[in-house]
């Protein structure tokens, strides 16, 4: 069965280009678009997709509308995922966005539109109820808290920064081992001591895992 997806952007050619793009995917369906934050809550009410992108700024305001919009459609139809994308990795509007659960909320940067199995990767995940954040995200938080506070993410070494920022995408084991040429066996240690040094322990992986990631964004 066909994923079936609304996209929100205020410009046309990012709408019908990003389109065009998915339609060279199997199992993508467009069932509706929109420009402005009311036409997106009325596409999701008409078509109730499986997800929705949405870019953060749109009309009138161009600041936050799509952030609102994204909590808007999870309080209203927790079985629809959203993902959220934005040009600039902002630490703020991550929180804003996960400060209210992780669950089925993605947040890309747009370069990551041209990189379409990403994308396509991303939107399956929230979908399914997952989280994904961009590692570009990813590393403009975990600067931000060094810079400010002492955190516990101050103390993970390079490459379990590096296999924290696959967990954000909502890669499995598997793909991360792939993705940075690591055992699976190495990839479990590295996950393992991620755990331990965020005070993460006693609770089920997927969990575990949710919580590495909100842990970059937490005041």
């Amino acid at each position: 069965m066909a994923l079936r997806f609304v996209f929100a952007d205020d410009s046309y050619l990012v709408r019908e280009g990003t389109a065009a793009l998915l339609a060279g995917i199997s199992g993508f369906e467009l069932v509706g678009t929109a420009a402005t934050e009311p036409e997106l809550l009325r596409a999701v009410e008409d078509h109730r997709p499986d997800v929705v992108v949405t870019d953060i700024r749109m009309p009138p305001t161009f600041t936050t509308e799509g952030i609102k919009a994204a909590r808007d459609i999870r309080e209203r139809y927790p079985g629809i995922g959203v993902l959220v994308l934005s040009s600039y990795a902002e630490e703020e509007y991550a929180h804003e966005l996960l400060s209210h659960g992780a669950t089925g909320v993605g947040y890309l940067l747009k370069d990551r539109i041209t990189e379409i199995e990403t994308l396509a990767h991303a939107m399956r995940e929230v979908a399914r109820g997952g989280s994904v954040l961009d590692p570009k995200v990813v590393e403009a938080v975990v600067t931000h808290r060094q810079r400010t506070v002492h955190s516990p993410l101050g103390e993970l070494t390079q490459r379990e920064r590096e296999v924290l920022d696959q967990v954000a995408l909502g890669k499995n084991n598997a793909a991360i081992a792939r993705d940075l040429y690591l055992s699976d066996r190495a990839v479990e240690k590295h996950i393992s001591s991620v755990f331990q040094k965020l005070g993460l322990v006693g609770e089920p992986d997927a969990n575990r895992r949710v919580m590495a990631v909100l842990t970059l964004i937490r005041s």
